[in-house]
């Protein structure tokens, strides 16, 4: 799939560029039961981290079998490209226990993220996962430039927005690029054991911070004519 390719391509280019080695990759029908083959291979590669490609329940199949082979067991780290809290805690931290993943907001990190993540909890049942947070804070955004350039007209608001630090509970001195796109700081997260974690969705350890500066590809680097 497109998906696949390209994360894989991307994550190829910022491994390399940062001095790693890929030792290899292999590919998998979308919608598959089986990753034994693709994970076996990847293990026998004896790479330090095994990188997930997929989404959604490719990627949760595939941890939960990387536990069942033991792919880990020989110190061997595996990394989901893109997960939320929620594929998470449809794993449960038995399975998912020692994951790696980048998230742009997690519910527990400030009184800030508490407080509002409480109230989304109120609504929904569940905590939020970043593209929820995200999206509540771009309508934000955007009803502040509304407010802020005292016109409806499109031209006037996306100055304002581009001109706007992003500032709310998920993200603090956030920009609009001129390009459109929004660079915050990122964070890798380590997915708990059931014996370190202290509630239903206490499920992350935070091990870094990614500033914004480096977390994005260079404008440059875009094919965007800005």
């Amino acid at each position: 799939m497109a998906f696949g390719e390209a994360l894989e391509r991307d994550a190829t280019q910022v491994i390399r560029a940062e001095g790693g080695t890929v030792t290899g990759g292999v590919r998998h029908p979308f919608g598959a039961s089986d990753f034994s083959s693709p994970l076996l291979q990847a293990s026998a590669s004896r790479a330090d981290v095994i990188g997930l490609a997929n989404a959604g329940q490719d990627m949760q199949a595939s941890v939960k079998q990387a536990r069942e082979f033991k792919v880990t067991h020989g110190g061997t780290r595996i990394a989901a490209l893109l997960a939320f809290i929620t594929d998470v805690r449809g794993l449960g931290l038995e399975a998912a226990q020692g994951l790696y993943l980048t998230e742009a907001f997690y519910w527990d990190m400030s009184d800030e993220t508490r407080a509002w993540s409480q109230r989304f909890y109120d609504r929904n049942g569940a905590m939020p996962t970043m593209n929820q947070a995200g999206t509540y804070g771009a309508v934000m955004h955007y009803l502040k430039a509304l407010h802020a350039s005292g016109s409806r007209e499109a031209e006037q608001v996306m100055k304002k927005i581009k001109a706007l630090a992003v500032n709310d509970f998920m993200t603090k001195q956030g920009t609009v690029r001129e390009d459109g796109r929004v660079l915050r700081d990122m964070y890798l997260f380590q997915v708990k054991s059931p014996l370190e974690s202290k509630g239903e969705w206490d499920l992350y350890k935070r091990l870094a911070t990614i500033p914004a500066e480096t977390a994005f590809r260079p404008i440059d680097q875009g094919g965007c004519k800005f």
